[in-house]
């Protein structure tokens, strides 16, 4: 297999000093391309001096936008994506790639509860897996981290639907569960992160994570998500009119417009889910 490695990079000199001697000793003859999304630092040069090959932007683009960026120029027939911060450690690489030779087409490091950044942090990052989990019903371990290694062809297939943001884990993740490509999670120690703080911050991101739970949902089976939602307006509109009935004997237009609701939420739902199905199916023609 040849093996492409991929980091991407902003303000993150001090990490890739640690990092990158690391994966040459791990993966001597593997290409490492290190996408530097707009660094103010010396995160380019050293780069360069550790014989990686990097993709510069003139400006931040997002981690998502660097991961595309970076496969799109990838020559390996597996992608490795690894942060450039130095909390994975590339010596957990060949566990990776092991489960690929298994038949599995990705393989990705799924930290525990120690391994999160914040207890916020984590306590999110478990609903996410348990959501997930419920929507695929198949048992997900890590929905976020972003250290894995995949069959390069079937990355390529979904570049369209990533996201330049944080959230491209959960969005591949989810597409690789639609189109029943077989993911596998090898458990993982991480290190402190080296360097700057995160560039996630929790109140700005606040309502971008809230998204990415509905984005779960519409991603791998709208239906589950709809359906509920349209019983639950059911469910209120039943109970108002038995309510009006029964102080006034009458039926209200506000039953009537929560059973329209219920209705009509079920029906986007219905649309949904046949607007994923060709989405994905396009994505494999």
């Amino acid at each position: 297999m040849r093996i492409t490695v991929i980091l991407p990079a902003k303000n993150e000199a001090q990490g890739l000093r640690q990092i990158l001697p690391a994966l040459r000793q791990t993966l001597p003859e593997a290409e490492i391309i290190v996408v530097d999304d707009g660094s103010s630092d010396d995160t380019a040069s050293v780069a360069t001096e550790h014989g990686a090959r990097v993709l510069g932007t003139p400006y931040s683009m997002g981690n998502g936008a660097a991961i595309k960026r970076g496969a799109r120029a990838a020559s390996g027939d597996v992608l490795v994506f690894m942060d450039a911060d130095g909390q994975h450690n590339p010596a957990d690489i060949p566990r990776l790639l092991e489960r690929l030779q298994a038949g599995y087409d990705m393989a990705v490091a799924a930290r525990d509860r120690h391994g999160q950044a914040n207890l916020q942090r984590g306590l999110a990052n478990a609903f996410y897996n348990k959501l997930a989990s419920w929507m695929t019903g198949h048992p997900i371990r890590d929905l976020t981290s972003g250290f894995r290694a995949v069959r390069a062809d079937k990355f390529r297939e979904f570049l369209h639907l990533l996201p330049n943001g944080f959230s491209y884990p959960t969005t591949i993740t989810m597409a690789f569960f639609r189109s029943a490509y077989p993911v596998a999670y090898v458990p993982v120690e991480v290190a402190a992160r080296v360097g700057t703080a995160s560039h996630i911050r929790p109140l700005r991101d606040g309502l971008r994570f809230l998204l990415i739970i509905f984005k779960i949902a519409t991603l791998y089976s709208p239906l589950k998500l709809f359906a509920p939602t349209g019983f639950a307006f059911f469910l209120l509109g039943l109970g108002y009119y038995g309510y009006t009935y029964a102080t006034m004997a009458r039926f209200t237009n506000m039953s009537l417009l929560l059973f329209s609701a219920a209705v009509i939420i079920f029906l986007i739902g219905l649309v949904s889910e046949q607007i994923t199905s060709l989405v994905y199916s396009k994505s494999r023609g």
